[in-house]
């Protein structure tokens, strides 16, 4: 009798007890998991303050004034160059995850990490990601010394954009890497199997590029690196110095490079964030279809005090061998590290090239970067 007064009530109060009823529950549910938290906080779990710990944020930009002569007519313009954003995830102590993103251009990385060891000798990383061709291209634009960031043999052979049968890639791929360190981290390795294509693009062939880098250190400061990739292109573009490969063709792809770098340790106080004098140098091969193109360069970088560096820079590349498709370039200016990451940055750039005129090129640019 009492179970079908309380029926009859409930059915003529409609959604007015329905609703009341569901508010009944989310306040009870609320309750519960507050005392649920009160109690894990007793117990010494913070949920928020271990989520915040497992996630990083951070960002840059790089942007300023450029000018030259190039082709015998002046130029010059404001320029912003780089504004990234990314976040990491640390899942796990053994498992993260990043992503990447260029407000100025596109996605640019997205990938998990996996250490499988108990100390730092094998690791996994999937999905899209730098390579690991040359000792320039895995560095990032924030700590290297060139407005211009790359030398010209790394940006046309690590597919960073001056290279048409690739097309504009920032030296990125999509594929699958083993990594780690040996010996008391005396010697890291890189090996990787890439699509060959580039960032945001499915493959263009059924052939896998392979990407291998040793990174011997056999005392403090000093770096001897050998890297190589094997593989196959896929052309989306026309290079009047290879006319021989046409937009859809595959052709072969190969790469080779072998490097040093010495750092002197930073020494107490200093402000620069390059820390002390540095000298790194490197001498690349490649190999397109049946061109063959080669280049490198040699780069230091010496603290004034205060926070002031002088950058020099000599750089050469020839696309092809056989037609002399060759350009050198010398660099030199300044740098000013005015907070952690921050700089300013003056540079002056004379090209002596064999396929166009000589020219002139100024640079400024500033960078913040958390």
């Amino acid at each position: 009798m009492k179970i079908h007064f309380f029926q009859t009530v409930v059915r003529r109060m409609g959604r007015h007890a329905k609703r009341a009823t569901l508010a009944v529950a989310l306040a009870a549910m609320s309750s519960t998991a507050a005392m649920g938290q009160q109690t894990e906080k007793k117990q010494g779990i913070d949920w928020l303050k271990e989520l915040t710990s497992r996630i990083e944020l951070h960002g840059y930009a790089q942007g300023g004034y450029s000018w030259n002569d190039a082709n015998g007519k002046q130029t010059n313009d404001f320029n912003l160059k780089r504004t990234l954003f990314w976040a990491k995830a640390r899942i796990t102590d053994r498992w993260s995850f990043l992503f990447m993103h260029d407000f100025s251009s596109v996605v640019q990385e997205f990938y998990t990490d996996y250490r499988f060891s108990n100390d730092n000798s094998f690791n996994v990383r999937l999905g899209q990601f730098k390579h690991s061709f040359s000792m320039e291209n895995p560095l990032s634009p924030t700590m290297l010394e060139l407005i211009d960031v790359y030398s010209q043999a790394s940006l046309f052979l690590a597919g960073e954009g001056p290279d048409p049968l690739h097309g504009v890639n920032y030296g990125r791929d999509m594929g699958l890497m083993v990594y780690g360190s040996l010996f008391d981290n005396h010697l890291l390795y890189e090996l990787a199997v890439m699509n060959g294509q580039g960032v945001n693009r499915c493959d263009g062939n059924n052939n896998k590029d392979v990407i291998l880098k040793l990174d011997c250190r056999p005392i403090d400061g000093l770096r001897l690196v050998v890297s190589g990739q094997k593989g196959k292109g896929h052309a989306v573009g026309t290079a009047a110095w290879n006319p021989d490969i046409a937009v859809g063709d595959d052709y072969t792809r190969d790469r080779l490079s072998f490097g040093a770098e010495w750092k002197q340790p930073t020494a107490a106080g200093a402000k620069s964030a390059t820390g002390g004098v540095s000298v790194r140098g490197e001498w690349m091969l490649g190999k397109d279809g049946d061109v063959t193109s080669r280049g490198g360069y040699i780069t230091g970088c010496v603290p004034l005090g205060g926070g002031v560096d002088v950058v020099a820079s000599a750089d050469y590349f020839d696309r092809n061998i056989d037609m002399n498709y060759s350009q050198t370039q010398l660099t030199g200016g300044l740098q000013y590290w005015f907070f952690k990451k921050c700089r300013l940055q003056l540079q002056y750039t004379r090209t002596f090239s064999k396929f166009q005129d000589d020219y002139n090129w100024l640079q400024a640019q500033v960078q913040v970067a958390f």
